[in-house]
This record gives structure tokens, sequence and C-alpha cells, in this order.
């Protein structure tokens, strides 16, 4: 049986993710651990109490990496299982790094907290977002940014009919009526104040490198790039794709079309929202690991 495995990314984050990971397994709280000291923050705080940081992505990155990655270590600890590749969507990739040997917890923890400070550091004096684009194809929405003239650029391509633009927040609010006129079904400005995947992020791509270098494993598992929907796993390729990922646009629905092939059916370690996105893409099933009972129900699969 072949596996593919995928990582969510930032937006999957809620109150009380891992919390019953941390009740019932002891790897779980070892882990929890281990987090906590790498940045000198109380993660369970962070993931099972209300509060403001959960959202603020130097917190909302470690937080969903340590999410995905626990919920990866106990399905490992409990199946014998091989797997072609692993793919995670934008942070995503950071966690499936994780799981393909390139780096220890501590420094995957440490490496995304301080690329979410990068992030926000690159938007301290302009307002960035990014906005949801239903029921336009792909060149489409494509031309409509690059003949708007405004700052911004097509970001994730989920999949066929959903795209996510990113770019200055003014800007994004100017072309929904475009976009809508156009033929979009839905145009949605997200929550966010950093427009991730665009030429904007530029300023993070160098100190990004510097810390993958000092972070990352000579060699590892096979990664899916984001940037080219293709595999590597080598520091070498890593140092190359990593930082522009920053500025490029996520290729999710190119990735998982590339290598549904490779895989029997994928597990979704973390959450829920790519089994979602893979229902509109391919026949392959996704099973989500969100707890306990989800971790039961696909380590018997």
């Amino acid at each position: 049986m072949k596996l593919g495995l995928l990582f969510p990314g930032q937006g999957s984050q809620f109150i009380g993710m891992g919390k019953d990971f941390y009740e019932n397994s002891e790897l779980a709280r070892e882990m929890f651990e281990i987090a906590s000291e790498a940045i000198k923050i109380d993660f369970k705080k962070l993931m099972f109490e209300e509060n403001d940081d959960i959202n603020k992505t130097e917190y909302t990155q470690p937080a969903i990496l340590l999410y995905s990655a626990i919920a990866y270590k106990l399905f490992e600890q409990n199946k014998n299982f091989t797997y072609n590749f692993s793919l995670g969507h934008s942070l995503g990739e950071f966690s499936a790094l994780y799981s393909a040997g390139a780096m220890e917890l501590a420094d995957a923890i440490r490496l995304v907290h301080e690329r979410g400070k990068l992030m926000n550091l690159a938007f301290k004096d302009k307002v960035g977002s990014m906005m949801v684009v239903l029921g336009l194809d792909d060149n489409i929405v494509e031309e409509v940014c690059k003949d708007s003239n405004l700052k911004v650029w097509p970001a994730n391509y989920n999949s066929d009919g959903q795209i996510v633009i990113a770019g200055i927040r003014d800007d994004l609010v100017k072309l929904e009526p475009v976009l809508k006129e156009k033929g979009a079904k839905r145009v949605m400005l997200l929550n966010m104040s950093v427009a991730s995947h665009c030429p904007l992020l530029e300023s993070a791509v160098k100190p990004l490198k510097e810390l993958l270098d000092e972070y990352l494993k000579d060699e590892f598992k096979n990664v899916v790039s984001n940037v080219t929907a293709k595999a590597y796993n080598t520091k070498k390729e890593a140092l190359e794709l990593l930082p522009i990922q920053l500025t490029k646009p996520v290729l999710y629905k190119q990735s998982i079309k590339n290598y549904e092939n490779e895989a029997d059916f994928f597990i979704e370690f973390g959450g829920k929202v790519l089994m979602g996105i893979n229902r509109k893409i391919t026949k392959k099933k996704t099973y989500p690991v969100t707890d306990m009972a989800s971790l039961e129900k696909v380590i018997n699969l």
C-alpha cells in the first residue's frame, strides 16, 4: 500500500488543536515540551486556551507544525508503512520536511517561528492580505492580476475553480468587482495582514535561506516542492527552493496531479482542509489524522 503524506498550512489553526493528543499520549506531551523549550513559549496555553497569539503568524506557524508533527509521529509509532513522497501546502511544506527527516523538531519549530517574524517584518510599512476567488479559470485570474497594474498576484493554485491571490489589501479590494464581472462565483477577502507567496516578501528570502542553511540536514526523504510541483531530497535543492517559496505561488493542485498515481490514498496530518480540496482534484481518498479517534481509524485502514 502506497501512501501520500499531506500537511496543511496556515489558516487551519484553532483553539484546542492537539489537546486530545496531549491528554492521551506521552510522546505528544514530550513533543509539546520540546517545542515550548525551543522558542520559550507555553504551547499548551497557545493551543488550548483563548488568546490572540494563535493568529499571529510567528506563533501560528510553529503551532500548526507541532500539531502536524505529533499526528505524524503517532501514526509512525503505531503503523509500519512506506511512502514515496510528502507534500505540504505553504507552511505545510516545512511540516513535510520534518516528517521526511530533514530537521529535528526543535529546529523546525525555531525555523518557522523565525519565518513568521520575517514575514511580519516585510509588511511593517504596508498592509497585505489574500483573497479567495471561486469559479474562474486560472488564466482569467492571472490576466486580471496582470492587467490591473495593481500589486496583486496569484498565490495558491488550490483546485480547478479555486485560486487565492495575494497583494496589497487595498488593491485586492479594488479587484473584487473586476473578478465578479468576469464571472467569479465568489470573491472573499481573508482576515490576514501578510500576503504570502508573492513578490512583496522578497526581503525575507535571504535571511530565510541563512536559517535553512543552519537547520537542514544534507539528505532526507522525498518532499514535493510548492514551487516546482516536483520532489526534492537534498539540502542543496532545499536551499534553492524554500526561500523563493515565499515569493512564488503554491502549486498545490499541480503537485497532487503529478503524484496521485504514486499513492493509493492520502493521509492529512493535523487538519482536514486539504481533504476538502483534494475532492476537487483527485479520485484518491484523503483520510485526516486530527485526534486519537481518527488516528485509530487510519491505523486500521
